[in-house]
């Protein structure tokens, strides 16, 4: 049984796992939305947050937890200086998931995941 166990699967090993989060992670806070299935967007939605509240702390400790999971350095940089002085007023919040129907090929359910203007 998996009481209070949290967080998908995927049904990928961890390392696996946890490098699709910070590829999708990465891509999402570079081009500021994707397209992807609805589950992931609801599961990197946590990831992503996070990294934007490190930005809105902005010291030498937040940004090498930053560096550590977000794979480019331009990006990390993007988050500190243009991203988390956009939502310096706001707490959490940060990202959208807008449904967006079946995926033609195996029906999967897809989601745009963005960044709130």
């Amino acid at each position: 049984m998996r009481h209070g166990v949290s967080g998908r699967r995927f049904n990928r090993p961890t390392n696996q796992r946890l490098a699709m989060y910070r590829n999708l992670v990465t891509d999402l806070l570079k081009y500021e939305k994707i397209t992807t299935t609805e589950p992931k967007a609801k599961e990197i939605r946590i990831f992503a947050e996070r990294m934007i509240t490190l930005g809105k702390k902005g010291n030498l400790e937040a940004r090498r937890r930053a560096l550590a999971f977000i794979y480019s350095e331009d990006v990390v940089n993007k988050v500190f200086s243009e991203i988390a002085p956009r939502y310096a007023g706001r707490n959490g919040g940060y990202t959208r998931v807008t449904k967006l129907g079946m995926r033609v090929g195996d029906g999967a359910p897809m989601a745009k995941l963005e960044l709130v203007k």
